[in-house]
Formats: C-alpha cells, structure tokens, sequence
C-alpha cells in the first residue's frame, strides 16, 4: 500500500468513517448503544485493506453525517449518491440500492405517486435526506415540511395533519406497525443509491481506490453477507460498476 495513499485516507493514522444511524438499512445500535450494520462492516473492511484503525463518528441525520465529512471530522462517509452533496464529495457507485415510498391516510384520495405534487398536500421529509434533496428538485407543486430528521417523519405527519409523509420504505415500514388508518402507496417514488464518499480533496487517486474497494466487496460477497447477516429487507446490492466512472455521469 502506497503511504501517500494511506496518509490521504487516515491523515491522523486513523481512519475516521462518518455514519448515518438515521437510515436503519445503513447502520444502528444494539442493545448496549453500540454502533452496527452494513455501513460499519464496510468501515471496518476499508480500515483493515489500508492497515489502519477505524474510528466510528455517529451522527442520527444524513445531513450531519455529511457535515462532518465536508467540515473535515471524517475521512470517509456512506450517503446517498445527490448531485447537491457531490460538490465536495467524490461517490463511489452503490453498494446498497433503497427505495423511497410515500405514506397517507387510510381515507386520503391519493392512490398513485403522480397524485401527490399539488399545493394542497405538504409532503413532510427527514432534513437533509436524499429524498428530501431529490423532492426538492422534482415536487413543483407540494411544499416540503421539514423534520428534524426521518425518525420522526411519521409522528410529524400523524401529529400535525401533513398530508404526506416520505422516506426510505424500511423506515416507514417500521414507525407505522403499531399506527392504524394509514397506509403506503403502490410504487417507489425513487431508488436511492447509497454509496461510499470521500472529500475530493484527497484526489483522483482516493476516490479511485474507495471506488475499487466498494466493487470488490460486492464481488466477494461481504455486502451481501451484512445484508443477511442484520435481516435486511427490500434492498439489494448495487449492480457493478467501473470504477473509472463517476457514478453521477454514468448513463
């Protein structure tokens, strides 16, 4: 391993990997309060190919985590693939592909995605999240009500009268089995792609490396090992991909 390299990813001789625990596909926490899931295996791998020790910075939002990477707290981090967040970060392609769903009320007359962009209907979001910044760009018509992050999405929506509620479809699925008089619609409204991302301040060289990284643990099975390893359904892994090509540019 080449030290330039090793010193670009872990400048301070440890490896610094900022978690999202606001996604349960990615990462959560035992009963003791310690981190695990997909996104810390994969940490824990990267570590263990560039010889250094890895420190797990957890944050409960997807937009804190990606504030850490970009105030330079974090040498590496797991995020959805967003033009927005791809300013300052270079994204590997997806090892896990997740879905984001729309939530309403058991009498709402929404029955399909297309029915939801009008101004009528306040679509609450998790601040900061990838659905948040892809409704952002799409919805043209229904305001977004922000939350303070996709944990309390569906309390938001139940508590206040929103007539929407968005976000990733395990999360969801999770907050609304003890609720009744709700229900999710049919389809996706998107795929989110969640990726490995690192500042492209450490250059073209990095992101090569944690691009072929990402490709080699879907090839040799570890993402799809942690996937059955925590029980995690609806996703799966991430098609390959050429580690040459920015993942924001591929067709």
């Amino acid at each position: 391993m080449h030290a330039d390299l090793i010193k670009a990813f872990a400048p301070t001789g440890v490896l610094r990997a900022s978690l999202n625990l606001g996604n349960p596909v990615l990462a959560n926490r035992d009963a003791q309060g310690k981190p695990f899931g997909i996104s810390i295996d994969l940490a824990m791998q990267l570590g263990k190919k560039l010889g250094v020790p890895v420190e797990l910075i957890v944050n409960e939002t997807a937009g804190k985590s990606v504030a850490t990477l970009e105030a330079g707290r974090a040498d590496v981090g797991f995020f959805a693939i967003d033009p927005e967040r791809g300013r300052d970060i270079a994204f590997t392609a997806a090892y896990v592909q997740i879905e984001g769903y729309y939530l309403v009320r058991g009498n709402s007359s929404i029955q399909r995605n297309e029915q939801v962009d009008v101004a009528i209907n306040r679509v609450v979001v998790g601040k900061g999240s990838a659905y948040d910044l892809f409704l952002t760009r799409h919805l043209k018509n229904a305001p977004l009500e922000r939350v303070a992050s996709s944990q309390v999405v569906v309390s938001s929506f139940l508590d206040k009268g929103f007539e929407v509620a968005a976000g990733v479809k395990q999360q969801l699925e999770a907050d609304i089995k003890s609720v009744t008089g709700v229900r999710m619609l049919a389809e996706r409204f998107m795929v989110i792609n969640q990726a490995m991302g690192v500042p492209k301040t450490k250059g073209p060289e990095a992101t090569l490396f944690l691009r072929t990284f990402v490709e080699e643990m879907k090839a040799q099975g570890v993402v799809k090992d942690s996937m059955t390893r925590y029980d995690i359904q609806g996703a799966g892994v991430g098609p390959a991909a050429d580690p040459k090509v920015d993942p924001l540019t591929a067709p």
